[in-house]
């Protein structure tokens, strides 16, 4: 397979730009805007997974990206956080932040990570990673100083945490890829970079 002429990050994300950055990859940011609610509100109406929306996000990034630069490979992402079988989206305000937490504590759940490469408005690989977490049964006034600690950095996080920081604390196993917590299934999107010669290997 060719190479492609440019590659294209469909992501405001900084943590998935570091990412790339620090794997040695040169690329564009072009932000994938779409209306996320509209999308998850639908699919959800129509029985979709935590997974198959966080593909389909993804996906719907890649594409809008795509239309725009031919010839470029664009990657887009997003990530789901599943619990007890439903999707639990990024807290509106400080308040429903703290109830998710107290929900989840003690509890385990699943980040669910998806990349999609398009090119010339076509799907050509996909991925989502799966990484499953469980909560320390933290106390309430831990939870309430963490959050007015960490509250403006978190608030674009879905579950109100990151691992990178002191949200690391909040838990007491992760098993699954460091990457795919960040939002980002990083080694299989290198994996196939390397494939299709964006990147030596």
């Amino acid at each position: 397979m060719n190479s492609p002429e440019k590659l294209i990050l469909a992501s405001g994300s900084e943590i998935r730009q570091t990412l790339l950055r620090n794997a040695g990859l040169t690329f564009d940011v072009t932000v994938g805007r779409i209306d996320e609610e509209t999308v998850k509100e639908a699919l959800l109406h129509d029985g979709a997974t935590p997974r198959d929306i966080a593909d389909a996000l993804a996906e719907a990034k890649a594409r809008k990206v795509s239309m725009k630069h031919p010839g470029a490979m664009v990657i887009g992402c997003d990530q789901t956080l599943s619990f007890k079988g439903k999707m639990i989206s990024k807290a509106k305000d400080i308040d429903e932040a703290r109830a998710q937490l107290k929900e989840m504590r003690g509890e385990r759940h699943k980040l669910l990570s998806a990349a999609v490469i398009y090119e010339n408005g076509e799907p050509k690989w996909r991925h989502v990673g799966e990484v499953r977490l469980e909560m320390n049964s933290f106390s309430d006034a831990y939870l309430d100083d963490y959050l007015t600690r960490n509250w403006d950095q978190v608030q674009y996080c879905v579950g109100s945490y990151m691992l990178e920081a002191e949200g690391v604390r909040l838990f007491s196993r992760i098993d699954g890829d460091y990457f795919t917590v960040l939002g980002l299934p990083l080694l299989p999107l290198l994996a196939y970079l390397a494939q299709r010669g964006v990147i030596a290997s």
